[in-house]
């Protein structure tokens, strides 16, 4: 990193390092002498600053761990202690106290056994002694079952299509049954030279026979009934519903009713308001001209 880029409370800090090394510094002609705290010391011929050295190297400690003079007094105190505790854990002994004045003596072996024992764990709290551990957070959505709402549904196999399958097979038994023991009603036997009067189609086709008595062929033949077809199979995209109560059905229940209606009304004028050239009549005076 260039030295432009480095805070200058770092390049301080380095400075006076290298002064208390009694290393040149990058700036000054001359190297900076010694601490003035640690000048007594040395003329005094004290014993501590020169135990300090041995116990230092045999401990294994960098010297950038045991800053001294006022780089010391930035570092926070739980931050020494903790450094401290690490290299007991290492080494198996514990680190000295920081001592007034920025001396360092070496402990002694019971010191640095009650040492290692009164250090906390580095892991076991943060700073100020917190114990907090975070939590994840999950939401309670994704871990709450999820369950199928109740329906009023049924598959179409087997529930519905084996009931429609067995009504199929009763009603094709008793028109089977009906049609041995009934006779049905035949006319005479026909004459190509003499139609009769009126003549009609059969009661499911009177209906449209009406009609063509009203309007012309294409409207009566192609058109209503075209359009009919159409709007009966347009009926269920309208009205999607899904309710089978016939309250709750109106529209549906209405236009079958109209269509259903409409219907049987031209079935009945075609087969018993029609006589002799399918002129209009009534059937308690005329008599009926309709046969099955």
């Amino acid at each position: 990193m260039p030295e432009g880029e480095v805070p200058e409370h770092l390049l301080e800090r380095s400075r006076e390092r290298r002064r208390a090394l009694g290393l040149p510094v990058p700036g000054e002609d001359a190297p900076a002498a010694a601490p003035t705290e640690a000048a007594p010391a040395a003329e005094g011929g004290a014993e501590a600053p020169a135990a300090e050295a041995p116990a230092a190297a045999a401990e294994g400690a960098a010297p950038e761990a045991r800053p001294t003079g006022d780089a010391e007094s930035k570092i926070p105190a739980h931050l020494l202690a903790r450094s401290a505790a690490r290299r007991a854990a290492k080494e198996g002994g514990a680190a000295p106290a920081p001592a007034a004045g920025g001396a360092q003596p070496a402990p002694a072996a019971g010191g640095r056994a009650a040492a290692a024992t009164a250090a906390p764990s580095p892991t076991a709290t943060g700073p100020g002694g917190h114990t907090q551990r975070l939590l994840t957070v999950v939401k309670a959505g994704s871990i709450q079952q999820t369950r199928a709402e109740a329906q009023d549904k049924v598959h179409t196999w087997p529930h519905l299509l084996v009931g429609e399958f067995v009504s199929m097979l009763v009603l094709m038994a008793l028109v089977t049954i009906f049609s041995a023991l009934v006779r049905a009603p035949l006319l005479e036997q026909a004459n190509f030279n003499q139609t009769p009067n009126p003549s009609k189609a059969p009661w499911y086709f009177l209906g449209l026979q009406e009609l063509l008595t009203i309007w012309h062929p294409m409207v009566a033949g192609v058109t209503i009934p075209g359009m009919g077809l159409i709007i009966l199979m347009m009926a269920p995209y309208i009205d999607k519903n899904p309710k089978t109560h016939p309250d709750d059905r109106k529209f549906a229940i209405c236009l079958f009713t109209l269509f259903l209606m409409f219907w049987a009304v031209l079935v009945i004028i075609g087969s018993f308001f029609r006589g002799p050239g399918f002129n209009f009549v009534y059937p308690w005076k005329a008599g009926t001209f309709f046969d099955l």
